[in-house]
């Protein structure tokens, strides 16, 4: 992980300074996340728990948004991901549209209860989920151009 390796506090923010490259290491992963997601759906079977492809995409909206702000502002969201949208609001001003911030917040909030929680998640939503970030990713790779 390249870094200059400061951190800079901003109220409840918290943001990471990342060298000039550090998006496309971050898009790559968003990018693999994302595939690996897809295939994990593709592979499972109604009834079984879909939490493991819930985290998977929460993964990758982490890494796509990651991906935008290192790019624009050589700078990322640490610790609360939650905080995630807020930074990518800051970095990209009145050029994100709302709906895909919408989106990134409702998949970050599903962080906690699918990496630690105890509820099965049906694969029909993890696939509802799943066409979210596409469509968050496909916005990604267009603001990346």
């Amino acid at each position: 992980m390249h870094t200059r390796g400061s951190t800079r506090m901003t109220g409840k923010s918290s943001r990471k300074s990342v060298d000039a490259l550090y998006w496309q290491g971050r898009l790559r992963a968003a990018r693999d996340h994302l595939r690996i997601a897809h295939d994990a759906a593709t592979l499972s079977e109604p009834g079984q728990n879909a939490s493991p492809v819930v985290s998977l995409i929460v993964l990758a909206a982490i890494a796509y948004c990651d991906s935008l702000t290192a790019k624009r502002a050589q700078v990322v969201n640490q610790q609360d991901h939650a905080l995630a949208p807020r930074l990518l609001r800051d970095v990209l001003r009145n050029t994100l549209p709302d709906s895909q911030e919408r989106r990134l917040r409702r998949m970050l909030s599903l962080k906690d209860e699918a990496h630690y929680g105890a509820r099965m998640t049906p694969l029909d939503e993890a696939k509802r989920l799943l066409t979210e970030l596409e469509s968050f990713a496909r916005w990604t790779e267009d603001m990346l151009q």
